[in-house]
């Protein structure tokens, strides 16, 4: 066979792949028409109100999620996967926000149990019904070796990483954790450099074996952190110290206010 027509075929074969992924456009326009970006990028708000009265594009969306079989997610690129878990994951916070909105000061007043929005099964993912948990530790956690997952999901609360003003997509998804890894580190309501050592959200806490488990070749969070040095605004003689396991860490306290700028 002919150079040229393998190298179509073989085009056409890629094409015909990346044709199965979903279109993310809907879920994109409701976060660049409802999201609000604040302290010069580094954090955002949530527009509830005018959220819910786009309710039924997000229905529309989640539903068109809730369409792709478990053979066809498994035949995408990695990239493609995990940026369809995120939108899936931060899409269906807004859902289970809106269906209790505008009666809730926290996610976590949502149901009796403690801990009980993440433990409802009410996401369609591959013919039945997921909880957050089982997105995110289940698939996301546990499938793809990325720390900076932890900057991109988005639990709808004050202290959380950002949520992104644009959904997540497979051909740009390492710029855009790259981006949200930096604009919360550059975050100095969540992290900061002190005399005393360094203050960090508790995230780093919760999820610090994730962040020294091999990605980028680190064995600790400290050679994490070195790696976001000037977005953490670490000083030569400070990095040095963290450097040598030098630098006390003090985890702040979580924030778990409703992230709805309509109460900023």
């Amino acid at each position: 066979m002919p150079r040229i027509l393998v190298i179509i075929l073989l085009l056409s074969q890629f094409t015909l792949a990346r044709a199965t992924v979903p279109d993310h456009h809907i879920w994109s326009n409701l976060l660049q028409d409802h999201v609000i970006l604040a302290d010069g990028g580094h954090s955002s708000t949530v527009d509830y109100r005018g959220m819910q009265a786009d309710r039924q594009q997000l229905v529309r969306y989640l539903a068109q999620l809730a369409e792709v079989d478990r053979n066809t997610f498994d035949g995408w690129e990695e990239a493609d996967q995990l940026a369809f878990l995120i939108n899936a994951y931060n899409a269906a916070t807004i859902q289970l926000v809106l269906a209790e909105y505008p009666g809730l000061d926290s996610i976590r007043d949502i149901g009796w149990l403690p801990g009980a929005p993440w433990r409802r099964e009410f996401v369609a993912l591959f013919g039945r019904r997921y909880s957050l948990d089982e997105i995110e530790h289940g698939m996301i956690r546990r499938d793809f070796n990325e720390p900076r997952i932890h900057f991109a999901v988005n639990c709808a609360s004050v202290g959380c990483p950002m949520l992104r003003e644009e959904a997540y997509t497979g051909e740009r998804l390492e710029q855009q954790l790259e981006q949200q890894a930096r604009r919360f580190l550059s975050d100095r309501s969540r992290n900061r450099a002190t005399p005393g050592g360094l203050r960090l959200s508790p995230i780093f806490e919760w999820y610090r074996d994730d962040f020294s488990r091999g990605w980028r070749g680190h064995s600790s969070l400290g050679e994490f952190l070195l790696d976001y040095r000037e977005a953490l605004g670490l000083s030569a003689a400070q990095a040095a110290a963290l450097r040598a396991n030098e630098m006390d860490i003090i985890y702040l306290e979580y924030d778990w206010r409703l992230n709805d700028n309509n109460r900023r």
